[in-house]
């Protein structure tokens, strides 16, 4: 059991390491606090790892990952694109960021990042290899070691996006986790569309929807900074003119 653990474990974490799992990881821990992010990591872990077991242990049977994967990449568009225009607003005043980063409800985002994992990795294909692994040892066991593997994964990028987080405001923030966004949900739809692509090439075409956006913000911003500021009238209580006694 406990080379079961270990195997799954390793086989995990060593998965997780550079996937969009732990991207997400990274993009949420440079927006919310840390523990909520690794509570909701934690709970999708157990939560998709369980189902992951279950199939290959009792049913033999894999879900529909490819249909799930499309629905993950649409979330993740979409929310992409609504943090890069949410992006374009003035950077804010650094006492209303702090005030509005402790307003931020800690359940909200907890339902957030937990939906946006269970999403990402029931169609994920480290999937594939919990059900394998489940198949014929343990399942216990390789429940145990791939929630552990999973959450060692996010937590390690969860550090890394706290030390980065320090260092960056808060509107590159979130560009950079808009265009993470966008770069994720293309390469899962890529991933359940080409499946056969190959790790390389998915990779590559996915870059270019994240740099469309890039260039089109950009794009945008310069065309914002050339618009004329509008032209304010004055207080016509300054403009009367003094009267004929003072002028005396």
């Amino acid at each position: 059991m406990i080379a079961t653990i270990l195997l799954s474990f390793g086989v995990l974490f060593v998965a997780e390491l550079g996937d969009k799992s732990q991207l997400m990881a990274l993009t949420f821990a440079l927006r919310y606090r840390w523990w909520v992010v690794l509570s909701a990591i934690t709970a999708a872990s157990v939560a998709v790892n369980l189902i992951a077991v279950g199939v290959g242990h009792f049913l033999g049977a894999a879900l529909p990952t490819p249909a799930i994967a499309v629905i993950t990449a649409v979330v993740l568009l979409a929310v992409g694109l609504w943090t890069l225009r949410g992006a374009r607003t003035p950077e804010p005043d650094p006492e209303l960021a702090e005030d509005d980063s402790a307003r931020r409800s800690p359940a909200k985002a907890f339902l957030v990042v937990l939906s946006a994992f269970l999403l990402a990795e029931l169609g994920d294909r480290t999937m594939f290899a919990i059900v394998a692994l489940a198949s014929d040892r343990n399942w216990v066991a390789v429940w145990v070691g791939s929630v552990a593997g999973m959450v060692a994964a996010g937590a390690l990028a969860i550090v890394l996006g706290i030390a980065v987080g320090k260092h960056i405001p808060e509107r590159a923030i979130a560009i950079g986790s808009g265009l993470l966004f966008l770069y994720i949900g293309a390469a899962t739809l890529l991933a359940a569309v080409a499946p056969h692509l190959g790790r390389l090439p998915e990779c590559a075409l996915a870059v270019v929807v994240p740099a469309v956006a890039g260039v089109a913000l950009w794009g945008l911003g310069r065309a914002d900074a050339r618009r004329p500021e509008p032209i304010t009238q004055a207080d016509p209580k300054q403009d009367d003119p003094q009267p004929l006694h003072s002028r005396r």
